[in-house]
């Protein structure tokens, strides 16, 4: 069973820094250079400073994000809690399919442990470069600067309900984020609150929804440390599967190397051997429906030479058994499974390297995004994902087989600088 703890929290002093909305920023892997410099000039204290640092004349940027640290902890901007709690988080937004919703989640600090049934599980792959830089940056900064997202199996609503009756007041803090999200956070250091939600999440393992670099760089932290202490706990935002605002959505595939003509030619007929094709507008390039079973694999698709777009969909479920028969069941209705095996490796030859170094492969969480990467031939042709459905994310990850990276796209993203959880 995983370790879920109140925790003696780092924070912002909001009476330092100003309001909690100018010191947060998203998680360091969606931020791109110019949203950085956005967010660093918001405040001299905005998180991504820390997160994702940038050295001044070219020196080291770990020792910096270091120095920064302990300089906020020293003006007083950055404070530590007396005595442990847990942190309720409400997010209120729309997501990208325009619906209004609510997620509710649960700051706590969890002991890091190997991956196992009953603990803590990944559901998807990971790439080996993002891990470095965090593992590098925690041995600077002593802290866990931006929380893993895990979800936590509890059908009875037994954890949210033991800290409902806390957060029906003011919150400590409330902060709109970039997509319009805005979060709403409240403290709570209720002994009787805090049992019972330790009660709750006694009996049931955590899946990791994002975060799997985070975690895995936790782990290896705290064998390096070694010993008993704060390092072999890392901070979470816990999330239950039942929770009526828990929604995923798809990460869409682009492809940037089918600029040959033989490989356009190979590419081409297998798709038409393969799938049922139909044209569609541009605006229908993502599938309706959730994936998984008993619905075949289905996807839109669109290059950047003809710019018509199709809708694909794969003509018998027995080409991805055939093509995934070492793997579970569940995972033979993985959308990004069966794309990965039938056309990345079986028909354009990419190795598991190729897709983990990304090399002529990228991502986007958004239609329109994907869309202009192929219409304006930055990517030569895209593939438009559904979205995995919760239940689907834990059959597999019960099978104990871990997705291929960006499988799954949890909307929105827990903001960095909400909190840190101290390592030493």
């Amino acid at each position: 069973m995983a370790d879920v703890q109140a925790f003696r929290a780092l924070r912002y002093d909001l009476g330092v820094v100003g309001s909690l909305e100018s010191v947060i920023a998203p998680p360091y892997d969606v931020i791109d250079p110019e949203q950085r410099a956005r967010l660093a000039a918001r405040s001299s204290h905005n998180v991504v400073n820390v997160d994702l640092p940038e050295a001044p004349l070219g020196g080291d940027a770990y020792e910096e994000a270091a120095r920064l640290f302990e300089l906020w902890r020293r003006q007083g901007a950055v404070v530590r809690d007396e005595t442990p709690a847990l942190w309720a988080l409400r997010q209120d937004y729309v997501g990208p399919d325009g619906r209004s919703l609510t997620r509710r989640g649960i700051f706590a600090r969890v002991r890091v442990e190997e991956y196992g049934a009953g603990r803590i599980r990944p559901h998807e792959r990971t790439h080996p470069g993002p891990k470095e830089d965090r593992l590098r940056l925690t041995r600077a900064t002593r802290a866990n600067l931006s929380p893993i997202f895990s979800l936590y199996d509890d059908p009875a609503g037994a954890a949210w309900g033991a800290l409902a009756p806390h957060v029906t007041g003011d919150p400590w803090g409330t902060a709109t984020d970039a997509d319009g999200t805005v979060n709403s956070l409240w403290r709570i250091d209720d002994g009787a609150a805090i049992a019972r939600v330790r009660m709750a999440m006694g009996e049931t393992e955590l899946l990791i929804a994002d975060g799997h670099h985070r975690y895995e760089t936790a782990r290896v932290y705290a064998e390096e440390i070694g010993g008993e202490g704060d390092h072999r706990y890392v901070l979470m935002c816990l999330v239950a599967l039942q929770d009526p605002g828990l929604t995923i959505f798809p990460t869409h595939r682009l492809l940037n190397q089918v600029k040959d003509p033989e490989v356009q030619q190979r590419l081409g007929r297998y798709l038409r051997e393969t799938f049922d094709i139909a044209p569609i507008e541009q605006s229908e390039l993502r599938p309706p429906g959730d994936a998984g079973a008993p619905t075949p694999l289905t996807m839109g698709y669109i290059d950047s030479f003809h710019q018509q777009a199709y809708r694909l969909v794969l003509k018998d479920q027995a080409i991805a058994d055939a093509a995934l028969a070492d793997y579970p069941e569940p995972y033979r209705h993985l959308d990004t499974a069966v794309l990965e095996a039938l056309v990345f490796e079986g028909v354009l030859g990419m190795t598991e390297d190729d897709i983990s170094h990304l090399n002529g492969l990228g991502y986007s969480r958004t239609d329109d995004e994907a869309l202009q990467a192929v219409l304006s031939k930055d990517y030569d042709c895209a593939f438009f994902l559904r979205g995995s459905p919760v239940g689907q994310v834990q059959e597999i990850a019960a099978a104990g087989v871990n997705m291929p990276p960006k499988s799954t796209y949890f909307f929105p993203k827990v903001p960095t600088g909400l909190m840190f959880n101290p390592l030493a």
